[in-house]
């Protein structure tokens, strides 16, 4: 099997993440906690048997926290977050993989053994999603594309997750749900470590 994962970030730019959070501790510690879950999610992804790719929001970025020699890099094509995971799926199965796990860059509980389990499952059945505790997912894996899933949805709500896994039933498509895991969306989700980051530069 040829296994592609897709992490989907924001480019780490003042005022422009975790504006919820913002609106709790201030614009600059909220990209402090953002940089803070990108170097999370780098270091579980890099132990992850797959070609790894970055999918970023406004630009792709060289020289950052995603080392450009194991990343590949783009930028995330289309309007809503359905158009941009569909349009990057599309790119991964045209390039030939088999397996493709997207993931965001939220969620501090995500670990290394997750996704290997996502690939794995996916030798098995043809998709698995990672329920969110907020209604979401953290995690979308497929080997083939499902154009249901990522249409009438809608996105940021507490229905994401639950209307998706209605997609894959009534298509008849075998899927797998991974543990229900927490996204960081407010300053409730943040623990203290994330909070006394000194090594990550504001």
């Amino acid at each position: 099997m040829k296994n592609a994962l897709v992490i989907f970030v924001r480019n780490p730019v003042l005022g422009k993440v975790k504006t919820r959070i913002a609106a709790t501790v201030g614009e600059k510690e909220a990209l402090r906690i953002y940089k803070g879950l990108l170097v999370h999610t780098n270091s579980i992804c890099a132990d992850v048997m797959a070609d790894k790719f970055v999918f970023y929001s406004d630009y792709p970025q060289l020289g950052d926290v995603w080392e450009d020699a194991i990343y590949d890099k783009y930028l995330q094509a289309g309007n809503e977050l359905g158009d941009k995971m569909k349009n990057a799926f599309n790119r991964m199965f045209d390039k030939g993989y088999t397996n493709v796990v997207i993931i965001g860059s939220d969620c501090l509980e995500l670990s290394t053994e997750i996704i290997e389990k996502a690939f794995a499952t996916l030798n098995e059945g043809e998709s698995v999603i990672g329920p969110a505790k907020d209604g979401g997912y953290y995690l979308l894996g497929l080997t083939k594309m499902i154009p249901e899933v990522f249409e009438n949805k809608n996105w940021s709500t507490d229905t994401v997750c639950a209307d998706t896994i209605t997609d894959f039933e009534q298509i008849g498509v075998k899927y797998f749900c991974l543990p229900i895991l927490n996204d960081v969306d407010t300053i409730e989700d943040v623990p203290d470590e994330l909070i006394n980051q000194q090594h990550i530069p504001g």
